[in-house]
């Protein structure tokens, strides 16, 4: 049931992410020709009105077809066929005044933002709803559930020790889970000199405070590069501590999931940098690995799946809004080039600056597909 549950979960983002753009659509008058489940061939469809209505046989998303979203259709003196190439059929004077690129630019920035919008809003309601039944660390911090042998922590942190601060990070107002993750990256800072290897040790010990049996004790604790996870660690398991139920008004809710969402878009804004760190290559992560997380927070629990569905719905919203065609936010960023200069941009201009961009999606692509085939053939994925 979870491989079914999370197929789902990931199939409603990205239609209703297409119905964000369907919606705008109509809602500014341009003529939407088709709008999909799934991907062609076709199974069958239904027309109403001047759109067709339909459900492909590729389950993966679905698409809508809006009249004129290829400049050339609508401006073909920007680009005339090239010799012993055929002339283009011009669209009917009815259907040509209500194409895309024939609308004003504010319009098609609205329907093109709707689609990333739709993805936002799915991910704050998830989190605002997720808000009023959350457990949070009531006490000074995380418990330490785990102390690895043979590791930097063995012998200074303490099975149900509570995690006060590290480095003076705390991480209040956060809950459980974005706590420890909070945590986790503070120790991650404290690199090795040059390049990492297997047990080398940063060049600084992490500052912990800790409270044991009613005392705060102050430890330095070195971590050291571990390659199989291919981050500094420390060796310690978190485990949430003195949990109180989280009862908030709606604008705290509201606050808390703004706080999460621009955690997860802080982290999300760096992904192509990581495309050229070798260490951090590793972490990228692609649709089979997305989809299998996905798939072992359903089994876990409910919340964790929500909370794991919402912060894809944003990482979508966030990369779909990177200014490269053929992602939403290339053809945001090609509306404002023209409401710039007054005039509209050729489309082979536009293809030649996007193959930049395009280059980037697809070497994330194939960087998380080939990390994403290791873990399923090595140490797997986990959500615990």
């Amino acid at each position: 049931m979870s491989w079914f549950l999370a197929f789902a979960g990931f199939a409603v983002l990205i239609i209703l992410h297409e119905f964000g753009h369907f919606l705008a659509a109509k809602r500014v008058g341009m003529r939407v020709e088709r709008f999909f489940l799934f991907f062609p061939p076709k199974l069958f469809s239904i027309k109403r009105g001047e759109t067709e209505y339909g459900v492909g046989a590729i389950p993966a998303g679905g698409f809508v077809k809006i009249t004129g979203m290829n400049p050339d259709e609508v401006h073909p003196e920007l680009d005339p066929p090239k010799p012993g190439e055929p002339p283009r059929e011009p669209l009917p004077p009815d259907v040509v005044e209500r194409a895309y690129y024939n609308q004003p630019v504010w319009k098609r920035i609205m329907v093109i933002a709707a689609g990333p919008g739709m993805n936002f809003l799915i991910a704050f309601l998830i989190l605002f709803g997720l808000a009023f039944g959350a457990k949070e660390v009531s006490g000074p911090g995380l418990g330490v559930g785990q102390v690895v042998a043979g590791s930097p922590a063995e012998g200074k942190l303490k099975v149900d020790d509570k995690l006060v601060s590290v480095d003076g990070v705390t991480a209040r107002g956060l809950n459980a889970d974005d706590r420890a993750l909070k945590l986790r990256k503070q120790i991650e800072t404290h690199q090795c000199a040059g390049q990492p290897s297997d047990g080398c040790m940063g060049q600084t010990p992490a500052k912990f405070v800790v409270e044991r049996d009613g005392r705060r004790m102050p430890l330095a604790i070195t971590p050291e590069y571990d390659a199989a996870a291919g981050r500094m660690l420390v060796g310690l398991g978190f485990q949430a501590a003195d949990l109180a139920p989280v009862d908030p008004s709606p604008p705290q809710a509201a606050g808390r999931a703004a706080d999460q969402m621009w955690f997860v878009t802080s982290q999300t804004l760096t992904i192509f940098s990581k495309i050229f760190d070798s260490e951090q290559r590793k972490q990228l992560s692609g649709a089979v690995g997305s989809y299998e997380v996905t798939r072992q927070a359903i089994d876990t629990d409910a919340r964790t799946a929500l909370t794991l569905l919402a912060i894809i719905s944003l990482s979508l919203a966030i990369i779909n809004l990177f200014p490269f065609l053929p992602l939403d936010g290339g053809h945001i960023f090609w509306s404002l080039v023209e409401k710039v200069r007054g005039r509209p941009v050729p489309f082979s201009v536009m293809e030649r600056a996007g193959v930049v961009g395009f280059a980037l999606v697809l070497m994330l692509f194939f960087i998380g597909l080939s990390n994403d085939i290791g873990r399923l053939s090595g140490e797997g994925f986990s959500v615990r």
